[in-house]
């Protein structure tokens, strides 16, 4: 009897299951491009190594490399990697009882990245999942398919948070399109838009990061803003 092929994931799970591997790819879930010392230095692993699993990573076309002048910077091959690193964590956080984990998510270290975090260099978490809502709610983007476009009120929300939509460019999936929160077990924005959107937030002080994770803290000066998302937006548990 002829043996089934061998899917192809199989190779791409071998891939992200090696320990260090999975610590390489953890470091650049939030969308950084971070040379190989800092990858390195975050798996916590000697510089040859990191090299050595770089190249794996390159050739499995996980990662992708770009060099500017002396430095060799990595990130992430694009959002469907990340997307996929997301998955399995969905997967690795569920109990033994094989309903989804939430003590995980009850820990105090845990806290702050269920709140609010990157997640490939969109806003993730309690409070990307609030945003979601909010905009789609007040018909800033209405859903078409398995995308969103900017609906009539778009520009004038967005202009009103100091925002300039002409500057984002859609890829072939469009302008933005959800992605399953991990956390919250339901969709928050990811795509073009999106990204900008959190780079606007952070280079504006309304977020900002906590220390070397990925979560984020509402500045005080956009704590109204954000609260009133939390209040009359809030996520089910």
């Amino acid at each position: 009897m002829k043996s089934a092929p061998e899917p192809r994931f199989t190779r791409i799970a071998a891939m992200i299951g090696d320990p260090t591997r999975g610590r390489m790819l953890a470091a650049l879930l939030d969308g950084a491009m971070l040379t190989a010392g800092e990858i390195a230095q975050s798996a916590d692993v000697t510089p040859q190594t990191a090299s050595a699993h770089l190249a794996k990573l390159l050739d499995a076309e996980l990662v992708v490399l770009r060099v500017q002048g002396r430095h060799r910077y990595f990130r992430l091959a694009d959002g469907d990697v990340a997307h996929a690193l997301e998955a399995l964590s969905v997967v690795a956080d569920k109990d033994v009882d094989r309903q989804p984990g939430r003590r995980v998510w009850s820990r105090d270290a845990m806290k702050p990245l269920r709140h609010a975090r990157t997640c490939y260099g969109h806003l993730a978490g309690h409070l990307g999942v609030c945003l979601h809502d909010a905009l789609m709610e007040r018909e800033v983007l209405v859903q078409t398919g398995d995308c969103y476009e900017m609906a009539d009120a778009g520009r004038p929300w967005l202009e009103a948070v100091g925002f300039d939509a002409t500057r984002v460019t859609a890829t072939s999936r469009g302008v933005v399109y959800p992605c399953v929160d991990w956390s919250e077990r339901r969709d928050h924005f990811a795509g073009p838009l999106a990204v900008a959107l959190l780079d606007h937030f952070v280079a504006n002080h309304w977020l900002t990061r906590i220390g070397d994770s990925r979560a984020l803290a509402v500045s005080p000066k956009a704590r109204r803003f954000f609260d009133d998302l939390l209040v009359k937006h809030a996520p089910h548990a």
